[in-house]
C-alpha cells in the first residue's frame, strides 16, 4: 500500500468535531486500548492533521510529528495504526511472532505474511476472523515491525494446514509511510536497515534480572537456614535464646546447621562467580573508540574468511548480519549505535571513502550494497585474520553439511559452439574448432586475430577495419542483397558481433553432474490451479533441464508442506510434471531458489486461482 511514494493531495487540521468522530473510531476498531492509550496517541489539547492522498487514503497524526493512524478506504472502517502507534503502544493490537529475524527480510521486502513464517505457540494458533487487524513482531523484540489484515479466520487457517497468507501488510517499518516523519526513528537497536532482530537491551536486562531472582532466592534460603537452626529471634536484634536441650541434640543441630551455612557458602561463591562472569561487559563497557576498532577488525576479518568476490554485490544488512557480527569475539556486544558512525550506511561509507571498499547506495531501498573489494589496499594487506578452532563433532558437521550443499550447487554457463561462419578465424589463431566457448573466451579469440592481423586503424584505436577473412565471419550471409559490406567496425562491436555467429548453447551443473543443450534454457513453470470447487493444486514441470529429480523433489514437498504430491508424464511431451496439493506457489518458488539454488529468472509463476 505505502511500497512506492506518493504526494498528498492536500493537507488541513481537524475540526473539534471530526476529532471526537476519530477518538471514537479508534476506541471502536481497537477495543484492547484504554482512555490512557488513547490520550498517549490522541492528546486531548493536540492538533491532529489529516493528509489525504490520490488514491483515496488518509493519514492521521499530530502536527509536526509522526504518522499515527491511516484510514485505508477513507471511509473511516479500514482504520490501522501506523508503527509509530504501536512503538507507543505494542499491545494496541494483537500480534503474529514470527519464528526468526531473518523471517522479516520478507516482510520489510513488500511480501505479504504467510503462515509458514509464524510461530505457533503450544497451545495453539489463536483465534481470529478474516479482515481483523493484527501486527507484526519479531522475538525478542517487543517493538511491531508492521500491520495489516488477516486474509482468513482462524478456522480456514486450520483447515489449510496452516498454509498460505495469514497477513496482507499494509504498512511496514520503513516504507514509504514510515518515512513520512520528518526524524524518522527507531525504536531499539534491533532495527536494522532491511531486517529486524531481538532487542539487545532487552536481552541484558533479561540477564540482570534472572541475577537478581538468583541472589533473590539464595536470601531465601539464607532465611530459611536461620529459621531451621532456631535463631528467629535475629530478625528483632535480640541475642539467640538458649533452650535447655541435651548436649547431643545440640551438637546435632550445631552439626546440622554448620552443614546447610557450609554447602550455603559454596552455593552463593559459585552463583557470584558465574554472575560476575556473565556480567563482565556490563562492568567495563567499551568505548566510542574501542566499538570503532572492533568494527574495523570485524570487517577485515569477514573480508579475509567468509566475503567472496563471487558473493558481491551484497546488501550492508546482510554483510552485517551474515559476515560482521559472526566475526566478533565470544561474549562481547557489537552495536554499530555505539559507535562514533551511528548508522551501517555512515560507517561503509567511511571504509569506501578509505579506499578499502566500494560501496553504491540503492535510491529505492536506501541502503548501502557492497560492490567490490579492494585486496591490494595497504589495510588489508596488513591485516592477519585469526584462525578459529573447531573440534572435531563441528568439523564432522560443516563437512556433511557441505557434502549436502555440494549435492545441491547449481551454476548455468552461456556457451557457444563454432559455426561455419567463424571456423577461419579460430584456425587462424590455432583455436579448436569442436570445443565449446564462453562468451568472454570467444571475445579474445576474435581480438587475438584482429592483434595478429594488425587490423587496428592506426588514426583511430577504436576502429577495426575489415579484411575478407573477419568481414565473412561477422557479416556473410547477415547482410541483404545489393547492400554493400561495411569495411570497419567499432572495438566494442566485435564480440557481440562475433558471438551471435556462433550456436548458443546452455551448460548446466548440479554437483557432480553436467549437461550442455543447445538454445536457451527453459525456466521453470509453477502453475496453480482451483478444482472441485475451492480446493487448490499446484503444478511443477521443467525440472530436467535443472538437473532436479522429481521423484525426490516430490517425495521432499510431500514431506516439508504434509500433503499429498504425484508425479506423472507431461502429454505429448518429454518431461515430469510433479502436482502438489494446496496453493503452495510462493514457497515453492522460494525452496527452488534458497535450496536448489535457482535463480528467479528461471522461474516462471502463473496463479490462475486469481484469474
Amino acid at each position: 500500500m505505502f511500497k512506492k511514494a506518493v504526494d498528498a493531495k492536500s493537507q488541513q487540521r481537524l475540526s473539534g468535531a471530526d476529532r471526537k468522530k476519530l477518538k471514537r473510531t479508534v476506541r471502536e476498531r481497537f477495543p484492547a486500548a484504554s482512555d490512557a492509550d488513547i490520550d498517549l496517541l490522541l492528546p486531548p489539547k493536540t492538533e491532529i492533521a489529516v493528509a489525504k492522498y490520490p488514491n483515496r487514503i488518509l493519514v492521521y497524526g499530530l502536527e509536526g510529528d509522526c504518522p499515527l493512524f491511516f484510514d485505508a478506504d477513507g471511509r473511516g472502517s479500514e482504520i490501522f495504526p501506523t508503527v509509530y502507534a504501536l512503538w507507543k503502544v505494542p499491545d494496541l493490537l494483537p500480534a503474529f511472532m514470527l519464528k526468526g529475524g531473518e523471517v522479516s527480510r520478507y516482510v520489510l521486502g513488500g511480501a505479504d505474511l504467510m503462515f509458514p513464517g509464524i510461530y505457533i505457540p503450544p497451545e495453539g494458533l489463536p483465534s481470529f476472523s478474516a479482515g481483523e487487524p493484527w501486527a507484526v513482531k519479531v522475538p525478542g523484540n517487543p517493538a511491531p515491525i508492521a500491520v495489516g489484515s488477516t486474509a482468513m479466520n482462524s478456522t480456514e487457517a486450520l483447515k489449510a494446514g496452516l498454509r498460505g497468507k495469514a497477513l496482507k501488510i499494509c504498512h511496514y517499518y520503513r516504507d514509504t509511510l514510515w518515512e513520512l516523519a520528518e526524524n524518522c526513528c527507531i525504536p531499539n537497536a534491533g532495527f536494522l536497515e532491511d531486517v529486524v532482530f531481538e532487542d539487545p537491551a532487552l536481552y541484558s536486562a533479561s540477564s540482570a534480572s534472572d541475577s537478581f531472582d538468583i541472589n533473590s532466592s539464595a536470601g531465601q534460603m539464607t532465611a530459611m537456614t536461620h529459621e531451621s537452626t532456631g535463631d528467629a529471634s535475629l530478625a528483632d536484634g535480640a541475642a539467640p535464646i538458649s533452650h535447655s536441650a541435651p548436649d547431643t541434640d545440640h551438637s546435632v543441630v550445631n552439626e546440622g546447621g554448620e552443614q546447610v551455612n557450609s554447602a550455603m557458602a559454596d552455593l552463593q561463591v559459585a552463583e557470584n562467580a558465574s554472575i560476575s562472569d556473565s556480567n563482565v561487559d556490563d562492568q567495563h563497557p567499551l568505548s566510542v573508540e574501542d566499538v570503532d576498532s572492533l568494527l574495523d577488525k570485524c570487517l577485515l576479518q569477514a573480508l579475509h574468511t567468509t566475503i567472496k568476490d563471487k558473493d558481491l554485490p551484497m546488501l550492508g544488512s546482510i554483510l552485517w548480519s551474515s559476515h560482521v557480527l559472526p566475526c566478533r569475539p565470544s561474549g562481547v556486544t557489537l552495536d554499530i549505535k555505539k559507535s562514533s558512525y551511528k548508522k551501517l550506511s555512515k560507517w561503509l561509507q567511511s571504509k569506501s571513502t578509505c579506499g578499502l571498499i566500494s560501496v553504491k547506495e540503492d535510491k529505492h531501498k536506501k541502503e548501502a550494497t557492497l560492490v567490490s573489494v579492494n585486496r591490494t589496499d595497504l589495510e588489508y594487506t596488513s591485516f592477519k585474520p585469526e584462525k578459529k578452532k573447531v573440534d572435531n563433532n563441528e568439523q564432522s558437521a560443516k563437512t556433511i553439511t557441505g557434502e549436502g550443499q555440494s549435492e545441491k550447487t547449481f551454476d548455468v554457463v552461456e556457451l557457444y559452439k563454432t559455426s561455419t561462419h567463424v571456423n577461419p578465424i579460430l584456425a587462424a589463431v590455432g583455436a579448436d574448432t569442436g570445443k565449446l566457448y564462453t562468451a568472454s573466451e570467444a571475445s579474445q579469440i576474435v581480438f587475438a586475430y584482429i592483434e595478429k592481423e594488425n587490423l587496428v586503424k592506426q588514426t583511430n584505436k577504436a576502429i577495426v577495419v575489415l579484411d575478407a577473412t573477419l568481414c565473412d565471419a561477422l557479416f556473410k550471409g547477415a547482410i541483404k542483397k545489393g547492400t554493400t559490406y561495411p569495411t570497419e567496425i567499432h572495438k566494442k562491436d566485435v564480440g557481440q558481433t562475433f558471438i551471435t555467429r556462433m550456436q548458443a548453447h546452455i551448460g548446466v551443473t548440479r554437483g557432480n553432474d553436467t549437461v550442455v543443450r543447445k538454445g536457451a534454457l527453459k525456466p521453470i513453470q509453477i502453475i496453480t490451479e482451483r478444482r472441485q470447487g475451492n480446493k487448490k493444486v499446484t503444478k511443477l514441470s521443467g525440472l530436467e533441464s535443472f538437473l532436479i529429480d522429481a521423484e525426490a523433489l516430490a517425495s521432499e514437498l510431500q514431506k516439508k508442506f504434509a500433503c499429498s504430491t504425484t508425479v506423472s508424464e507431461l502429454p505429448g511431451k518429454k518431461g515430469l510434471e510433479v502436482l502438489v496439493q494446496g496453493g503452495v506457489i510462493d514457497d515453492l518458488g522460494r525452496l527452488l531458489v534458497e535450496q536448489y539454488g535457482v535463480q528467479k529468472r528461471y522461474i516462471e509463476v502463473l496463479d490462475k486461482t486469481r484469474r
